[in-house]
């Protein structure tokens, strides 16, 4: 059975994906907010997962066809990028019940709280594309469809180490990092999104009503962006990644 929200229920979910929806576009790191605001509500853990990625989903879009529309990322040249985290996103889905997610638990803390390092420290992490430490190649073969993997079987940070792969090993700046990490991002959802949906988890109406404020917020975000940069990039980036951390740390 379905769980069913009342209006008052659904207003208070649309706002709190509206703002959610502005992080991830940002910086990622949404779920912090409407993970706990749908359980809070009643929202059984299983069907909260499954809502939640829906919802993050479309976010997830907004952002995407925001920073393309804004010319930030060539979607010509892309396209071996995105179809190499799609198919790490697959395997990764796939092959989720044969790996130990608990030793991930504990070391993905350490590698954000090394994110949010780097960007505040890192001269790299900045509005200035710098040069470039692997080729393209290199980071379709490996770099994209690990990450993608990562997000199929647990997925929290994703945007972030997709993020900072782009700052240190392409060179991108952190605007236009953040640009293309979103679009990855919204690749390696895609993958994990079918399997809650063939699970039968999603609530869609509450789905339906916070994919709307994702739709909102992740635009404003996406804006954000590209009006101010690593302004804006740096302090959300940097709070988010240990924001997460500490929650990974402390409740699992």
């Amino acid at each position: 059975m379905e769980f069913i929200a009342g209006p008052e229920i659904l207003g208070l979910l649309f706002l709190v994906a509206l703002v959610a929806g502005c992080i991830d576009a940002i910086a990622g790191g949404g779920g912090l907010l409407t993970v706990p605001v749908l359980l809070s509500v009643g929202v059984p853990p299983a069907q909260t997962l499954a809502t939640n990625k829906l919802q993050g989903t479309f976010g997830s879009l907004a952002a995407s066809i925001t920073f393309i529309r804004r010319g930030e990322i060539d979607l010509r040249a892309f396209w071996p990028f995105i179809a190499a985290t799609l198919v790490g996103a697959v395997i990764g889905t796939i092959g989720v019940r044969m790996i130990d997610a608990s030793a991930l638990a504990r070391m993905i803390p350490v590698l954000l709280v090394g994110v949010a390092l780097y960007v505040l420290l890192s001269p790299r992490a900045g509005d200035i594309e710098a040069h470039r430490r692997v080729s393209d190649i290199f980071f379709i073969a490996l770099v994209a469809p690990l990450i993608g993997a990562y997000d199929g079987f647990f997925g929290p940070g994703t945007g972030s180490f997709f993020a900072i792969a782009f700052v240190a090993l392409l060179g991108h700046s952190l605007r236009r990092a953040t640009a293309h990490a979103k679009v990855l991002n919204f690749t390696s959802n895609i993958a994990s999104l079918a399997v809650f949906i063939g699970g039968g988890h999603v609530v869609w109406v509450i789905g339906g009503v916070m994919a709307l404020g994702q739709l909102i917020g992740a635009q404003v975000g996406a804006q954000l962006v590209v009006k101010v940069g690593a302004r804006i990039v740096r302090p959300v980036l940097v709070v988010m990644s240990v924001a997460l951390a500490l929650k990974l740390l402390l409740w699992g």
